[in-house]
């Protein structure tokens, strides 16, 4: 993926049921990509190779394809943000054939158009669910080509890897939690492993100095906030315990509860109800 020069294209049929599908995949569970950005700004040293979203763009009726239906490329973005409802990011990829959009662009769209995410650890992929799709349809000449491109491991097509397994008490990676194409990629995965590691430090912090529970950033998002967009069911436990709002509202007006319900953290959710969140 390059700023400077258009990327390479894969062309595919729009309505192609396998990719729409994989599509569906990836917007079910992009709680997971979001999950680990944020606890990826928390990192001291940082522990993700990359980490992008793939939307459609288009000119609109300005640039028509044969067909006469508007061009779309797809096309990734880096320093993804999200506020429950709108993803934000750089575009990253040079568009081969659109005018309207340009490589650094800043650009905003709603969640349920993004068609893909991934990120990596070590050079191995999580996610990349319409990558998956047409690495799953390449000669293995092709494969080799599109992998060394990249540089980093996709690993077998048929298969997305959503997050890495827990470690072992050892502390080694024990191996990684996959889901096959053709399967639901919605089923439990479990808490990050920080969120649960930053419990005990977390309370220790409260401890002496309460005035984190209702500290807010230029957007108005306490650490409560922030812990329910990515599902940290064990930290957002112990703010709770220690006196955090469950109803403190944003700048725009969002809570917590509405955070967590907008990437369908349903623990979450519940505990936050339980705190009489609404």
């Amino acid at each position: 993926m390059s700023e400077s020069k258009p990327s390479k294209v894969f062309m595919f049929d729009g309505a192609d049921p396998e990719m729409q599908g994989a599509k569906e995949k990836a917007r079910a569970t992009f709680r997971y990509f979001w999950r680990e950005i944020a606890w990826e700004r928390r990192r001291i040293v940082p522990g993700l190779d990359m980490a992008c979203v793939k939307a459609p763009f288009s000119d609109g009726d300005g640039n028509k394809a044969a067909s006469g239906k508007p061009r779309v490329e797809e096309m990734w973005l880096r320093d993804v943000d999200f506020d429950g409802r709108i993803v934000t990011g750089v575009l990253l990829n040079s568009p081969n054939w659109l005018k309207s959009v340009h490589a650094g662009d800043t650009v905003r769209l709603p969640l349920n158009t993004i068609s893909d995410w991934m990120y990596a650890i070590r050079h191995q992929v999580y996610g990349a669910f319409t990558v998956n799709q047409m690495r799953s349809r390449m000669s293995p000449k092709e494969l080799a080509a599109h992998d060394r491109a990249w540089g980093l491991e996709f690993g077998d097509p048929t298969e997305v890897k959503i997050v890495p397994a827990p470690p072992r008490k050892t502390g080694v990676f024990s191996g990684l939690f996959a889901k096959r194409n053709d399967a639901p990629a919605t089923g439990p995965i479990g808490e990050h492993p920080m969120s649960e590691n930053m419990a005990q430090p977390l309370r220790d912090q409260l401890a002496k100095d309460p005035s984190t529970l209702s500290h807010k950033d230029a957007r108005g998002w306490t650490l409560l906030h922030h812990q329910a967009l990515a599902g940290s069911l064990a930290t957002v436990r112990v703010l709770l315990e220690h006196g955090a709002d469950p109803n403190a509202a944003t700048h725009d007006k969002t809570t917590p509860l509405q955070l967590a319900k907008s990437l369908n953290w349903t623990e979450v959710t519940a505990l936050l109800e339980a705190k009489g969140a609404r």
